[in-house]
């Protein structure tokens, strides 16, 4: 059975795999420990068939339009955490950080009459300070980041009850930043930026596709290249179809329809970090770092700046979702980004694909794991369980993750594939 096909390039023979090689060389990556986010993607289809068959409402438009506004700050802030777990760091101020930024944007918005445009740039330049404070003590003083993010975790719950005058709740009425949460596209854009996001990312697996081949590089089959593209359509089509319909209980009186506001901003920040990771000199010297200091050290690539950089981008991240955090609740308070934040947002980064021992991790395994741990939270929540049980199901499930990147990277050393 033919495995590849030849072409010939500016007279060089360039071998061209097909579908059926390409799918056992991913069969064989993965019984080689390259699992990366195929067991979350099991996760999830599996958690949604049973609350799904357990509930008939959590397959309806209403529950799965709050599925996104329940787990964006999970997903933002895991994004940012992807980051520094690709050095093989930690950041556990990461949940109260959120809260800080958001707690600045809202006594700016509120205390000082500020302008939404000037109370959200300030509350994204916060988180960006804490994340260069951060980095610079772990790279320049040499501090492990569990201590000093440790110690971070503790002085933002100090500053944030600071901020709110010893434990003050403050409202927000910037109509802006309230419908970042709580509002919705109308249909017409919501089909419309659907409708773009397909072209957009046929467009680019297209222009890959000629690039490589121009170059006498081997690329992705091209059934691979148009089941990615058909898989993509189907998902946003039928989720755009799902949203789409009414979920108001009174239309007459308001009517409740379109994509959440909150999952473009997602899709914004997943397209600009997958570019960042995958298409980019940064990006690769990230992964260099993560996967051998030393060896990235010697090779001339300005490690202290890159981990400088990841607590950045974390915090930064965090500062979104504090934001969002802060629209959803209507108000701040003491209690913002504590709890269980941070927990479920290091286990989305986890649970999607991102190893705890660096190296490995995209932003979209934020996005997956954020996903399961929301679809956990929402699914239980509707069958009744109390917050206990939810909490024992998550946990167990983020040591399966955890221990499931243990046994693939154990995995991939016995068979020399890392």
């Amino acid at each position: 059975m033919t495995t590849t096909t030849t072409t010939t390039v500016g007279g060089v023979k360039v071998v061209k795999p097909t579908v059926g090689s390409h799918v056992r060389d991913y069969w064989g990556r993965v019984r080689g420990g390259d699992l990366g986010s195929l067991p979350a993607v099991l996760g999830l289809v599996i958690l949604s068939l049973i609350f799904g068959t357990a509930r008939d409402t959590f397959f309806g438009a209403l529950n799965f339009a709050n599925l996104f506004s329940q787990g964006a700050q999970y997903i933002f802030i895991a994004m940012g955490l992807v980051f520094v777990l690709l050095l093989g760091e930690i950041d556990l101020s990461a949940g109260f950080a959120s809260g800080v930024c958001g707690a600045v944007m809202s006594i700016f918005l509120t205390n000082h009459n500020w302008p939404w445009y000037g109370a959200i740039p300030l509350a994204m330049l916060t988180g960006i300070v804490i994340g260069f404070v951060l980095g610079f003590l772990v790279a320049k003083f040499g501090i492990p980041s569990f201590v000093v993010t440790l110690a971070a975790f503790l002085a933002f719950q100090g500053i944030l009850l600071k901020l709110l005058g010893g434990g003050k709740n403050i409202s927000i009425n910037d109509t802006f930043v309230l419908k970042l949460e709580n509002s919705n596209l109308s249909v017409l854009v919501s089909w419309i930026l659907v409708i773009v996001a397909v072209v957009g990312y046929a467009g680019v697996q297209a222009n890959r596709l000629r690039s490589r081949a121009a170059r006498g590089l081997v690329s992705d089959p091209v059934g691979i290249v148009l089941m990615r593209i058909a898989g993509l359509a189907v998902v946003l089509l039928l989720a755009t179809a799902i949203l789409s319909q009414e979920r108001s209980i009174n239309p007459a009186i308001n009517s409740v329809k379109g994509v959440p506001i909150v999952a473009p901003i997602i899709a914004v920040f997943l397209v600009i970090w997958t570019f960042v990771l995958g298409r980019t000199t940064y990006g690769r010297h990230l992964y260099a770092v993560g996967g051998n200091t030393e060896a990235a050290r010697r090779a001339g690539i300005p490690v202290d700046r890159i981990r400088i950089s990841v607590f950045v981008i974390c915090s930064f991240m965090a500062s979104i979702g504090g934001i969002v955090a802060v629209s959803r609740a209507n108000s701040v308070d003491p209690n913002t980004g504590g709890s269980n934040i941070l927990l479920y947002s290091v286990g989305a980064a986890v649970i999607g694909g991102a190893s705890l021992f660096g190296g490995k991790g995209k932003a979209v395994n934020a996005v997956i794991g954020g996903a399961v741990i929301t679809v956990i939270d929402n699914g239980m929540g509707l069958m009744g369980y109390t917050s206990g049980t939810k909490y024992i199901v998550t946990g167990l499930i983020l040591l399966v993750a955890a221990s499931v990147d243990a046994l693939a990277r154990r995995r991939a050393a016995a068979t020399g594939t890392r």
